[in-house]
Formats: C-alpha cells, sequence, structure tokens
C-alpha cells in the first residue's frame, strides 16, 4: 500500500517567507528519484530549483506557474512505494500518458522510495544532487486559432515551431503575460536577442500610444513614430511616455487607470522596497562625504596589473582599503539588537557590493573579506556579479552582509547619499573618479579625483568615528603606501 507524503515549500534562506513558481519541473504522474528538483522558484532573493526530499510518484501539484506560496505551504504530493499498477494515469489532455506508460520507470522509483533525504538545502539541491542548468522555458500563448499576436500581426499556424523565446527573466514572462503580449513578437535589444524588461514595456507602451491615437493625430504623428527606436535605448516603466500629450486636465488620470502600466511590488522590487521603507524608518542615518585625490591608487593598480598574473579590479583594491579601516574602526561593523538596546559589533568582515541587474537592484556578498587580498577580492567579486546579472545567486550568497560598498560611480555620477542596507550599519559611496583641478604640492595640477561618501547609523557611533573611517579611507586612496603599514 502506498504512503502519499506531502513535500511543503521550504525555507530558503534568512527572512525569506514566500517564493513565485516558476516552472514545474514534472507532472502528475511522473516518478520523481530523491533530491530531484521538482519546481523552480524565484524569492526576492534568487531563483532556485527546490529539491523533493522523497521518492516515488508525483500524485499532486499545488499551484500554477506565476502564483506566489507561502513558506510551509504544499507543493506536491508524492506516494512513496507505489506499484506500478497502482498510479493513476496521466491526464492525457494535458500531454501524459497512461499507468502503463510509467510502469518502465520502476526502478527509478524503486531505488528512492524508502525515505526522504531529509537534507534540502538553500539553493540549487542536496549534496547529493548534481547542479541543473536552467532551461529557457517556452511561454504557453493562446493558440493560432485565437488570432493574431498583441501588435495584430498574424503568428502563423505553429509559433512552437518558431523555437524558443529568448527570454530568461520570469519577471518579463509575467509582465507579458499580464498584458497578453506575444514575445515571440519582439526582437531583444540584450545579448544574443534576449529580450529584457524594458523590450516589453517599450512594447506596451508603443501599443497604448497606437490604441489612444484619434485619426488626425495618426498622420501628424505616423512620421514621428513609425520607426522604432533600438530596444536597447528603451526606457524603463518610470519614464514619459511616448504616448501624445492631450489638453485635457481628467485625461491624464484617466490614461493612469487605462493605459498605465502597473508593476507589483513583488520579488526584487518588492524586497527593494520593504529594506529601504525599513532602514528609513529604523536607521537614524547621518552621512559625510570628502573629495580624494585617487591618481596614486590609479598608478598603483597600473604598476600591479602590468606586472603580470591575474588582473586586480578597482572594487577590489576599495574594498581592501574598507575592511583595513574597519579594523580601525570596528563600530562601522556593527548591528543593533534593538530588542536588547545592544550594539553587536561583529568579528567578521562580510562585505556586501551593489550590483545592477535586470531583475534589479541586489547586494552580493562577499564572505569573510578582511581576510582575501586584492586578487582573491577581484575572483570573487566577478564570480558573484557573474551570478547576479545570470540570476543565479543563492539567498546565502545575497544575506548576512555586514557592510556595504556602494560603486555608483559605475553610472557616471559625483555623490550619492546611500541608504544602509538594514541591518548594516555604514555604506561606503564612492563616485567616478574624473580630471579635475586640484593643488597638489602646493601647485594647481589636473588631478583623478573621487569623492567618497559615508552613511552611517549614528546610534552606533558619533561623527567623530565616522570621520576618521572615512578619512583614513581617503588617505588610503591618496596614499596606497598608507595601507601598506597597516598590513
Amino acid at each position: 500500500m502506498a504512503q502519499v507524503l506531502e513535500f511543503k515549500l521550504p525555507d530558503l534562506g534568512e527572512g525569506l517567507t514566500e517564493a513565485e513558481i516558476v516552472r514545474w519541473l514534472v507532472e502528475v504522474g511522473d516518478v520523481v528519484a530523491v533530491d530531484q528538483p521538482v519546481v523552480e522558484v524565484e524569492t526576492a532573493k534568487a531563483m532556485v530549483e527546490v529539491p523533493c526530499p522523497y521518492g516515488g510518484v508525483v500524485t499532486a501539484r499545488f499551484g500554477e506557474e506565476g502564483a506566489e506560496l507561502p513558506v510551509g505551504a504544499p507543493l506536491l504530493t508524492v506516494a512513496v512505494g507505489e506499484s506500478a499498477a497502482d498510479r493513476p494515469a496521466r491526464d492525457p489532455g494535458t500531454g501524459g500518458e497512461a499507468a502503463e506508460t510509467a510502469r518502465g520507470a520502476d526502478t527509478k522509483a524503486g531505488e528512492s522510495r524508502s525515505e526522504g533525504s531529509g537534507n534540502v538545502l538553500v539553493g540549487y539541491g542536496t549534496s547529493e544532487a548534481p547542479a541543473r542548468r536552467r532551461r529557457v522555458r517556452v511561454d504557453r500563448q493562446a493558440s493560432p486559432a485565437a488570432g493574431g499576436g498583441a501588435n495584430g500581426r498574424d503568428r502563423g499556424a505553429d509559433p512552437a515551431a518558431e523555437g524558443p523565446v529568448p527570454v530568461i527573466s520570469p519577471l518579463v514572462r509575467r509582465l507579458a503575460r499580464q498584458h497578453d503580449l506575444d514575445l515571440r513578437e519582439l526582437t531583444g535589444s540584450g545579448p544574443e536577442g534576449l529580450i529584457l524588461r524594458a523590450d516589453v514595456e517599450y512594447a506596451l507602451r508603443a501599443a497604448a500610444a497606437q490604441g489612444g491615437r484619434t485619426a488626425g493625430q495618426e498622420d501628424g504623428t505616423r512620421a514621428a513614430g513609425a520607426g522604432r527606436a533600438p530596444a536597447g535605448l528603451a526606457s524603463s516603466a518610470s519614464s514619459a511616455s511616448s504616448a501624445p500629450v492631450t489638453t485635457v486636465a481628467s485625461s491624464a488620470s484617466s490614461a493612469a487607470r487605462s493605459g498605465g502600466i502597473r508593476t507589483p511590488l513583488r520579488g526584487v522590487r518588492g524586497a527593494v522596497a520593504d529594506k529601504l521603507s525599513r532602514s528609513r524608518r529604523e536607521i537614524p542615518d547621518a552621512t559625510c562625504w570628502v573629495d580624494a585625490d585617487a591618481t596614486e591608487l590609479m598608478r598603483a593598480r597600473t604598476a600591479m596589473n602590468a606586472a603580470g598574473g591575474p588582473k586586480i579590479s578597482l572594487v577590489a583594491l576599495l574594498a581592501r582599503i574598507c575592511t583595513a579601516a574597519l579594523a580601525r574602526f570596528p563600530e562601522l561593523n556593527s548591528t543593533v539588537d534593538t530588542e536588547a538596546r545592544e550594539i553587536v559589533q561583529l568579528d567578521q568582515v562580510h562585505l556586501g557590493f551593489a550590483a545592477q541587474t535586470d531583475r534589479g537592484l541586489v547586494v552580493p556578498v562577499v564572505r569573510d573579506a578582511h581576510a582575501r587580498d586584492a586578487e582573491a577580492l577581484t575572483s570573487e567579486f566577478a564570480r558573484l556579479t557573474e551570478a547576479a546579472r545570470a540570476g543565479r545567486l543563492t539567498p546565502g550568497e545575497v544575506t548576512g552582509g555586514t557592510f556595504t560598498l556602494n560603486n555608483y560611480g559605475v553610472f557616471g555620477v559625483d555623490g550619492s547619499t546611500p541608504i544602509v542596507n538594514h541591518p548594516e550599519a555604514a555604506m561606503l559611496g564612492v563616485g567616478r573618479i574624473v580630471p579635475k583641478p586640484w593643488v597638489h604640492e602646493g601647485e594647481l595640477a589636473v588631478r583623478q579625483v573621487v569623492q567618497l561618501s559615508l552613511t552611517f547609523d549614528h546610534r552606533v557611533c558619533d561623527g567623530g568615528t565616522a570621520g576618521g573611517f572615512l578619512r583614513y579611507v581617503a588617505d588610503c586612496v591618496e596614499q596606497p603606501a598608507v595601507l601598506l603599514r597597516t598590513l
């Protein structure tokens, strides 16, 4: 007699309470082995494949693709110890086979029926399950008989024959699905034609603008609007709409209700919103900043890279300076326990760094940054950045930071007042390094100047400590030999 076991959505990392089903990897009636991934979900931290701790036959699934489930909610049920003769037939309407088709898989189920692994880990499976390569899922669009694509063009008799849609992000797929937009009609602006969120938003704005034109406006705007701008230049949802401006005062609110794009604060965007709001509510922050002459630091990096061996990144040198400064001013490597009314000073430096991706802002964490040299930091920064852009970061790689380095200079800006990454106590911001007039050794010269800013939790220290930290960082930037004296 088979025993039916219920597998619930496990805790996928600290602070995560829900996950969205991106793609089911098994069907009802499939035979699964212990630790086999059964569903791909997206949390506020990362996209992960969830392995099942039981081996047997899948008897039920809970939740459709795109649905959100709280941690602890049922994911699926597995019949453990079931014989092939007892298995239910798979629904032929969904492309499954009858029970006799599944009998040939008895061996696979038998190897893993005895008991569950009890070893569901964060990320990509358990210690015995090999890592899976994520596949791009072809969106299930309406049948050809239902009509043309979202922009009115005929999709043909067999859309599936065109091959997989070049989309990775589930957020892009969901946005297109919510607005009944056929992704096969779009040309992606990403690498190898990858369809990005900006491409979908551009198409939605173009469709809304076209639908709102009158016959008179159509003639006046055809010349300007007939040619689509390159998809890579498409602006975000917060950019100005391409719809014609009307003089009717009430039309703006009406357009917002009917033609505006609404994006739910879920997933990464929702997590960022919640964390930043909590930081503003709970942390009495203050910011100090200073301009520094980075000419010598840039020369030192050039000399290091000219000596052969692995290249050293600028952010790795800045991270090395940060860890040395935190060793001198450990108050800034702290967190506040509000319930105990205590400041907890931390022993290790787990350095977070801000990374902008197609999925939004994420902050990967370099573990034990204080114990790594510039070469090791460069390698880890590169690995985590690549994983962030590909959406492969695990929850453990984006949590547990103790201090954050924010290099917003890559966006071409000089300064900013960062928001502290709760529950940390401080964040160092680095602007762009640009040639500027500077008094050097008593004479006016053109030097490479950078603005450094430190936002800190005023509960953990006063301005003297924060100023001392920032001044030490600036001294190391201006004279890298200062850092050598602390090693």
